[in-house]
């Protein structure tokens, strides 16, 4: 089930808008991606659940609000920016990535699906100055005790989520080594207790409130 019912089946509330955006998404990435290669080949037959879905695993742990900023860094070909994106259309999304191809590709998707919410930068979480955010997330870069010093600055003191401001991080595999290396509170959600497929099975949400 490679396609946008994949997504419906776990978030039922799509609205049509959000429906043709997300049976877009499929079709841009696949033609982008045989210019510039952000997304492996053999990876491509598994799009919506390997990169789609996965991305939307940040959405069942936290509902974005409207007006919240959030920082995406190491963003590569937009994810999980760009699925969040479409699913929070309210919430303002600043992708980053150092290589300039694949904000390439981001940029271009963002125009193909018209995305008003979204700015892919090149550049590097480190060098960004003079603003802050509500939330950063991002996928696997680098070990969080690292990323946490690259991104813990830019986040907004000021929480208007339920969760505190912080870090929700995509990432798999036993993480309890990696995250006591960091010395400072966080929480991990099982995605499998949100997906079923086997994908899945080791891959979790790192929570990191930073407020």
């Amino acid at each position: 089930m490679q396609d946008t019912t994949l997504l419906l089946k776990y978030f039922p509330a799509l609205t049509p808008p959000q429906i043709s955006q997300f049976d877009k998404l499929g079709l841009v990435y696949r033609e982008w991606n045989d210019k510039i290669n952000v997304v492996s080949r053999k990876d491509m037959d598994n799009l919506y659940t390997n990169h789609i879905l996965h991305s939307l695993g940040i959405a069942k742990v936290i509902s974005f609000n409207p007006s919240a900023q959030v920082l995406d860094v190491g963003t590569g070909g937009g994810f999980p920016g760009i699925p969040l994106a479409i699913l929070f259309p309210d919430t303002n999304f600043h992708l980053v990535d150092s290589i300039g191809k694949k904000i390439t590709v981001v940029n271009e998707v963002v125009k193909s699906l018209d995305l008003k919410n979204v700015i892919g930068e090149k550049t590097r979480a480190e060098e960004i100055k003079n603003r802050k955010y509500d939330f950063v997330v991002s996928r696997a870069v680098t070990r969080m005790r690292e990323f946490y010093g690259w991104v813990h600055n830019k986040v907004n003191t000021v929480s208007h989520h339920d969760m505190d401001n912080g870090i929700l991080y995509l990432k798999g595999g036993d993480l309890e080594e990696e995250m006591n290396e960091l010395k400072r509170p966080y929480q991990l959600f099982d995605l499998t207790d949100f997906f079923e497929e086997e994908f899945f099975e080791t891959k979790k949400v790192v929570y990191v409130p930073i407020v």
